[in-house]
């Protein structure tokens, strides 16, 4: 599998993700970078994403919603802080209500994302910052790093083709 460690860390409020893949930095931005292949990763296998707007750009963001096996749609956004093609990308998450727009009684993340060339191949650490220790609970009880972690498996296949 392609996620090498996953750290919980209550006291600073952070889940870091690290996975290692094979192939260069510059394709596993691309994984990022176009929305037709986010789409292809972004959401574990059961719950696909469609990316319904894609702007990686500071003050732009990412529109988007989930669909579940029976139909169901859970709607999700960033907003973009900062982006230094290809290694680093640092943006809020969020979910949406059924119009598309930031569902204020959801908690939000901070994610920062990095990517570093190894042996070759790439590193990815994606570094999650929640505001308090009940909404790092909170989506974590609604599956974000079984979730995370199956979303970030598909990058591998995605990679070879």
């Amino acid at each position: 599998m392609t996620v090498t460690s996953v750290d919980k860390n209550v006291d600073a409020l952070t889940l870091t993700v690290i996975a290692d893949f094979t192939a260069p930095v510059e394709r596993v931005w691309r994984l990022w970078a176009d929305p037709r292949l986010l789409e292809r990763w972004w959401g574990p296998p059961s719950y696909p994403a469609t990316i319904e707007e894609h702007d990686l750009t500071p003050g732009g963001g990412v529109r988007y919603y989930m669909t579940g096996p029976e139909g169901e749609k859970y709607g999700g956004w960033w907003r973009v802080s900062s982006v230094t093609p290809p290694t680093t990308l640092e943006f809020t998450d969020g979910f949406s209500d059924e119009e598309g727009k930031p569902n204020p009684e959801m908690p939000t993340t901070a994610v920062r994302m990095t990517l570093t060339e190894r042996d070759g191949g790439t590193r990815m650490e994606l570094r999650s910052a929640f505001d308090t220790r009940e909404q790092m609970e909170q989506l974590a009880e609604m599956g974000m790093v079984e979730g995370m972690s199956q979303a970030i498996g598909q990058m591998d296949g995605l990679l070879a083709g």
